[in-house]
């Protein structure tokens, strides 16, 4: 993954932000969008594009593109960077490979404890059943 391609294809749109803020808010557009389109991007490879598409499909629209939104602080250069910071460490997270778990095979010696134990419960409840009078 490229994080300068990426950056440079980012779209952002700014917006007026809800909440409490007086005058302020209804004046200041200090919400951002940013929106990335994955079909599109040169910063992915094929195999990431399809990692992405796969892991963040609840994320996705229908023109295969992921968008982000904040509206935290004032600031609307602030809420950029928070929400470029987002978006980059979203798609880091989700290009991980997952470690692939190999079956093992239990260890002689816990085969060993697991006998031992299971003839000591049997032997402790056979101790509890009323003697066979013959």
């Amino acid at each position: 993954m490229n994080i300068e391609t990426l950056i440079s294809e980012l779209n952002f749109k700014a917006s007026r932000s809800s909440g409490a803020g007086g005058q302020h808010v209804n004046k200041v557009s200090s919400r951002i969008e940013v929106f990335f389109n994955i079909n599109e991007t040169e910063a992915l490879n094929e195999r990431e594009k399809e990692r992405i598409l796969l892991k963040l499909k609840n994320k996705i629209n229908k023109e295969q593109t992921l968008s982000l939104s904040c509206e935290e602080t004032r600031s609307q250069h602030r809420n950029k960077e928070l929400v470029t910071d987002r978006l980059i460490s979203l798609l880091k997270t989700n290009l991980i490979r997952p470690k692939i778990r190999r079956k093992t095979k239990p260890t002689l010696a816990s085969l060993k404890r697991k006998t031992e134990n299971k003839k000591r419960l049997s032997s402790k409840k056979g101790l509890r059943k009323p003697p066979k009078l013959e």
